[in-house]
């Protein structure tokens, strides 16, 4: 029986031999585990992604609302249009019978354009927020302050700003106290709130906040008012604020006793469900493909190492008739098999992970790249060398060495 280092220095005089035919043999395998690897890193930091940013609502905060905040059938959203709108009422109401509620809050919002002097921005979002959202949005002040409930009820015009807006307007100096003009309306700038970046290569941070009742009296009530509840106290109390709150708005809204709600509550694991979902359908077909990729990389070597075992029928029997067992040929060949794929995946593995981290450098797309993802790539192409270079190895290890000798 040879010894495991014979048959590993063979496999590599073997390989070194037919550089270019390895090198195009092995091509097909690292594509599709450079694809894989690609996919896996990409969807592993999408989610990552989604946790930190998309369903940053925090693991106290739920959020009501007309119309769904995460489904995937558009026929939901379809019969949600005729729900009615929520009002101030609903609000108000929510806020003073809602006792397991910690705070309450409400927002609405629209797209509008900025002007500072000669600077303008298009496309920005006006919020307008109850002066209770200070306690339950998970942006932070960093300049400034957030305005009071006396500014909202004398529908002050007073506004936060987003990094952008400040970036944009006040490049070089402080923006509290300056007056930009949001629409047709002027407003006084009390605070700014810390940068957010981009989502999915939206900026988040072209925004303003103003009171709620001077958003009102501005822009009107074009759309429903998105209602935000803050429970603390752990899982229980968390559900059992959504339950009040279901019941005050079922009541408000006259639902019938066994009727479905016409309305929607949004956690923050409701976004993440609905994201691991549809992530989790395009991570199959990625996989697929890329397995089929590497598939036919491994048949491409299981079709080289016919031909090199029909190319290498003497040098088989010569190592038969020297004392080589069966078993010492199936080994080489394996060796050489595995080798081959253990090459193609390495190269693979790296390309996947270059081209993940290329995305992440020159692109707003999420990366996370992860030690076991690598080791999955090196298992998949150790995986397909030992499946597909077993009947070329069998086949070799079976050639009569008589036979094998008279060959030319």
């Amino acid at each position: 029986m040879m010894a495991f280092q014979d048959n590993l220095s063979i496999a590599v005089d073997s390989i070194r031999a037919h550089k270019l035919r390895v090198a195009l043999t092995v091509l097909g395998l690292t594509m599709g585990v450079a694809t894989l690897i690609t996919v896996m890193t990409l969807v592993q930091g999408a989610n990552l992604y989604v946790e930190q940013k998309i369903a940053n609502l925090g693991t106290n905060v739920f959020r009501v609302a007309r119309l769904p905040f995460a489904v995937a059938d558009f026929t939901v959203i379809t019969r949600a249009l005729r729900n009615r709108y929520f009002y101030m009422d609903d609000y108000l109401a929510l806020a003073e019978g809602c006792h397991t509620c910690q705070a309450v809050g409400a927002t609405n919002n629209t797209t509008i354009s900025l002007r500072y002097k000669d600077h303008q921005l298009e496309d920005a979002a006006l919020y307008g927020h109850s002066p209770s959202m200070a306690t339950i949005d998970t942006r932070t002040v960093e300049l400034g302050r957030y305005f009071t409930d006396v500014e909202d009820h004398h529908v002050a015009q007073v506004c936060l700003i987003g990094d952008r807006v400040k970036q944009e307007f006040f490049p070089d100096t402080d923006p509290l106290g300056k007056t930009i003009r949001v629409g047709s309306t002027e407003f006084i700038v009390v605070g700014t709130f810390e940068r957010l970046g981009s989502v999915l290569g939206q900026d988040q941070d072209n925004f303003v906040v103003t009171p709620l009742h001077t958003y009102l009296k501005v822009r009107g009530q074009r759309n429903s008012l998105t209602l935000h509840v803050k429970a603390e106290g752990g899982d229980q109390a968390f559900q059992r604020a959504q339950d009040e709150t279901r019941r005050i708005m079922r009541a408000r809204r006259h639902v019938a006793p066994g009727k479905e709600d016409d309305f929607f509550i949004g956690t923050a694991e409701s976004y993440i469900s609905l994201w691991q979902s549809i992530s989790s359908a395009f991570f199959a077909v990625f996989v697929m493909v890329s397995s089929i990729s590497a598939v036919v990389g491994g048949i491409v070597i299981m079709n080289v190492m016919l031909v090199s075992v029909t190319e290498r029928t003497k040098e088989i029997g010569v190592r038969r008739a020297v004392g080589a067992t069966q078993a010492d040929v199936l080994r080489q060949f394996l060796t050489e098999s595995v080798m081959q794929c253990l090459v193609g995946g390495a190269v693979g593995v790296v390309a996947g992970f270059a081209c993940a981290l290329a995305l992440r450098t020159f692109t707003d797309f999420p990366a996370a790249v992860q030690t076991w993802v690598a080791l999955l790539g090196v298992a998949l192409s150790s995986g397909i060398g030992l499946f597909f270079g077993i009947y070329p190895a069998v086949k070799a290890s079976k050639l009569d060495p008589v036979t094998a000798l008279r060959t030319e």
